[in-house]
């Protein structure tokens, strides 16, 4: 019976595996497999001398003479007993065969019903076994080739990069707004939910499935308010506290909905991940904003990643800036700043997360998703608070001997702020709170020199009433450095809208003769497709303006495309004053050269969306 019952967990291992891009074929039969089944893993003569009649679940082939081991059992109570099985069978291996490895073990344990887990350790010449890690976190799923083969050509336990398949991570979070959607979750609620789930998780101690939905739901609830208190965020606790249906059908559905998320988010390595270099939170929170109408209300469009880790580029943010975002929504921009200094600079990054991060997000429980982003690369969350940033201004400070800020409700008389990156809420309703009036807020925040980078509907920039007497009022105290436009599906699904990102450098008048940078960027590198943008794999033109846009903040040379990337004067007796690139790029006429690579173009647009079609 339990042979037959652990029959669920082979078919989730090789679903998992060919979801992540192994060839799940027997590689005596096909000359890319790269899996030996329980009853094909003796076929291999070196296996076979190595496990004499043991036959593991399923055998991997990860280079020419490197394996991965795999072993699985019926109940997820049973996951040390599988991984240690998987163990003893790579020792067996390598004890016996001086021609391949067995350097890779996991263990599977669990069904479709209880979820499973999964445990993976890395084999060491001298025999010693480390568990697979990422910054420090465990694994909690499984391998990519190309993750396999980073452990085995390096000789680590220590993965250099934790890359989510944008296609797996867009599935598994329908799949779990699916699942919420079943329990009857409000589709307003079901990111809040998550996060209450993810924090939950922050413990290495699962929690009892087996208990009742009443006593799962609070252990979830101590669990999360735990962690929040343990950063001196209690105050969220109430914001993403989990709340059970009267009825007991009703709870059981709810029991069930919270224990698949639970696995799934297992199943993408969440805690890992999510200290890893993506905002996977806005991505869930993105996906989840397709159904619920309160973000279309309160102006709520994420910037994509891309987006952000573009901006943190050409502003050159470093551990010497104080980095704010007044409108920060999951804290998008403010992950990209401290990834870029965990990168760059990474003795700087304690006080750089401790003292120079500040964020401010209105609606509470999107501040709490900014909150738990945070938390879960180690800190950074300290300054980031839910408020109307209008209503706040923020002063200098020094804190532990270094520059950092204070929120004071009185006007600033020291701004602190070195750089801004922000995405304002778009079209809101109060005629007191446009696009401008959260831009004007942060050049008040600012140091003489700072500068500012805003993702805008290109409307700030030329429409007239009060958004022209903005501009004007802007140019007289402070410099439009760069204006770029951006794709018109930039925020698909979310929006429809046309948007530029405008650079401003504070207490720099801008002058008649000063050039400004234009840039048109129609290829971001994604592609829409099904409700989705995804990245295309071709060179996108975002690449060439960061390079270009870096070089010209910083004070220096700009390699100029005519149509493309351009320094222009902006006419200042414009009455208009419109500051858009088209109205300043040149529009050379297309020549046959231009019209042969466009026609390219189009044709790999289309091969791509063919492709991705076929893969959905």
């Amino acid at each position: 019976m339990t042979r037959i019952s652990e029959f669920s967990s082979y078919v989730f291992i090789k679903n998992d595996l060919n979801a992540l891009g192994w060839t799940t074929k027997n590689p005596n039969r096909v000359a890319a497999g790269q899996l030996y089944t329980q009853q094909e893993c003796l076929d291999h003569p070196e296996i076979k001398n190595g496990l004499d009649r043991k036959r593991p679940e399923y055998v991997v082939k990860v280079r020419e003479q490197s394996f991965w081991v795999i072993e699985a059992k019926a109940k997820i109570e049973d996951i040390d007993t599988a991984f240690h099985e998987a163990a003893e069978y790579a020792k067996s291996i390598n004890e016996n065969s001086s021609i391949i490895k067995a350097q890779i073990v996991t263990g599977v344990a669990g069904s479709d019903d209880q979820g499973y887990l999964v445990k993976t350790a890395y084999i060491f010449d001298d025999g010693t076994i480390q568990n697979v890690q990422y910054n420090g976190k465990p694994i909690t799923g499984l391998l990519s080739p190309d993750q396999a083969k980073y452990l085995t050509d390096n000789n680590t336990n220590a993965l250099n990069d934790l890359i989510i398949s944008e296609i797996i991570l867009l599935k598994v979070a329908e799949k779990i707004n699916e699942e919420l959607h079943k329990a009857s979750i409000n589709k307003d609620l079901r990111a809040t939910v998550m996060s209450a789930i993810l924090l939950a998780m922050v413990s290495d101690t699962l929690p009892n499935f087996n208990a009742s939905p009443d006593v799962l739901v609070k252990d979830i609830n101590n669990r999360s308010e735990d962690v929040l208190i343990a950063h001196s965020k209690r105050e969220f606790s109430e914001y993403i506290e989990l709340r059970l249906p009267q009825e007991n059908a009703a709870k059981e559905k709810y029991r069930s909905a919270i224990i698949k998320v639970f696995f799934l988010l297992r199943k993408i390595n969440i805690k890992a991940a999510m200290d890893g270099s993506h905002d996977l939170l806005g991505k869930f929170y993105e996906v989840f904003l397709k159904y619920g109408n309160g973000a279309k209300d309160i102006g709520i469009v994420l910037t994509p990643r891309h987006i952000a880790e573009f901006a943190v580029e050409v502003l050159n943010i470093t551990g010497d800036d104080l980095v704010y975002d007044p409108a920060c929504g999951t804290g998008g921009f403010l992950v990209a700043a401290y990834d870029k200094v965990r990168r760059d600079t990474p003795e700087q990054v304690e006080m750089f997360k401790k003292h120079k991060i500040f964020g401010v997000e209105q609606q509470a429980n999107v501040a709490t998703l900014a909150i738990v982003n945070m938390i879960f690369r180690g800190d950074g969350k300290n300054n980031i608070i839910n408020n109307d940033c209008l209503a706040l201004n923020l002063n200098r400070k020094i804190r532990n001997g270094e520059a950092s800020a204070e929120y004071i409700t009185t006007t600033t008389t020291r701004p602190p702020v070195t750089k801004t990156l922000m995405n304002p809420p778009f079209s809101l309703k109060r005629s007191d709170e446009q696009e401008f009036t959260f831009v004007q807020h942060a050049i008040d925040q600012m140091q003489e020199g700072g500068l500012l980078l805003a993702v805008l509907p290109i409307s700030v920039m030329c429409s007239m009433g009060r958004d022209q007497s903005w501009r004007k009022r802007t140019i007289e105290g402070n410099s439009i450095l760069a204006v770029f436009s951006l794709p018109n599906d930039l925020f698909y699904p979310q929006a429809s809208v046309e948007t530029v990102i405008v650079i401003i450098e504070k207490g720099k008048p801008h002058k008649e003769d000063q050039k400004t940078l234009f840039a048109r960027i129609i290829d971001d590198g994604f592609s829409k497709l099904k409700r989705r943008r995804l990245r295309h794999g071709r060179d996108s033109q975002l690449e060439t303006i960061q390079k270009e846009a870096k070089s010209f903040v910083a004070g220096g040379i700009v390699n100029e495309e005519p149509g493309f990337i351009q320094l222009k004067t902006v006419d200042l007796s414009d009455p208009n004053l419109e500051i858009v690139p088209q109205k300043y790029l040149d529009r050379p006429s297309a020549s046959k050269e231009d019209i042969k690579n466009e026609t390219k173009k189009l044709y790999s647009e289309f091969l791509f969306q063919k492709i991705r079609k076929s893969l959905q």
